[in-house]
């Protein structure tokens, strides 16, 4: 039976750890093995160059300053998105004050709140790009037509053009976009925390900080902890390039101001005919993202907290 048992399982993971290693396993291994190449990506033919596409990335000041920005992104995103939804789903869920008898709920409205939170999360991150750079134009853009509106019609900046905002304003879109998706996951999660809990912090006098801090963050450390992995690697990847490939002059202008890795990869390769080398920065790419990773998930460890 034990025989059987083992022969049924195998039979059921050959078929999906076959498709696996042929559309996610070997195309890192041939990924790799470009990266010591210089193929064009447009002819069959190539020749092996060892470490010389390592040592020209290295020499390489597009590349420093696209990880500059990369790693601003993979830092300061995280951060930010996971604090403003922290922020937003402890206010729809026990922010509130007590009413019809509950000590501990959300504020009025939580569930309008969380529709208009979550509703960037439908759009296309292509969509959101156009839309905000639409906002973004220093003439006819609702940013400076809101500025004009106030009063302020001599502060009208070129949000995309000036090389020190530009960088600033497609992180704002990135914020904007992903906020949403956070606040409905960690509703979900601070929903599922006994109430009992709340209610007792309170009875010993604690205020809202305190048991935001004390009770909330401690049970929902595993997937706030998930969330910074996965925030991180978005950062570091298509929507990162999405957003600048869409919204920026050039793209990844003004003058290489707002240029990510994962668009010098499409850079080097599609436009620059350097398919070798832009295997070569993604491979980079590839082991700045695990180094993440696990940065995060080892200063993240921490006692698992079960109620």
């Amino acid at each position: 039976m034990q025989h059987g048992k083992y022969g049924f399982i195998v039979g059921f993971l050959v078929c999906p750890l076959a498709i696996y290693t042929l559309f996610v396993v070997w195309p890192f291994l041939q990924s790799i093995y470009y990266s010591f190449t210089d193929w064009t990506g447009l002819s069959p033919e190539f020749s092996v160059v060892g470490l010389g596409n390592y040592a020209k990335m290295l020499r390489d000041d597009s590349f420093w300053n696209a990880l500059r920005h990369s790693a601003l992104f993979m830092l300061l995103l995280p951060v930010v998105v996971l604090g403003l939804a922290l922020f937003f789903a402890f206010m729809l869920n026990v922010g509130g004050r007590g009413r019809r008898g509950a000590a501990v709920t959300g504020v009025t409205g939580s569930g309008v709140y969380k529709i208009v939170y979550f509703f960037p999360q439908v759009l296309s991150i292509a969509i959101v790009a156009l839309l905000f750079q639409f906002a973004y134009n220093p003439n006819s853009g609702a940013l400076n037509s809101a500025l004009s509106a106030v009063g302020l019609g001599s502060v009208q900046p070129d949000w995309l053009g000036d090389p020190n905002l530009a960088l600033w304003c497609v992180m704002a879109v990135l914020v904007w976009s992903n906020v949403g998706f956070y606040v409905v996951l960690f509703s979900a999660g601070m929903a599922s925390i006994p109430k009992d809990f709340y209610e007792a912090a309170l009875l010993d006098g604690a205020n809202r900080m305190t048991t935001f801090f004390r009770i909330t963050l401690p049970l929902l450390w595993d997937t706030v902890q998930s969330g910074w992995v996965y925030m991180g690697i978005l950062a570091l990847g298509a929507e990162s390039f999405a957003v600048v490939q869409i919204m920026t002059v050039g793209p990844g202008g003004p003058a290489d101001s707002t240029n990510v890795l994962t668009l010098l990869v499409y850079q080097k390769a599609f436009v620059g005919g350097q398919a070798g080398y832009a295997t070569t920065i993604g491979v980079a790419l590839l082991l700045i993202t695990l180094a993440f990773a696990a940065v995060v998930m080892r200063l993240g460890r921490r006692e698992r907290l079960e109620y």
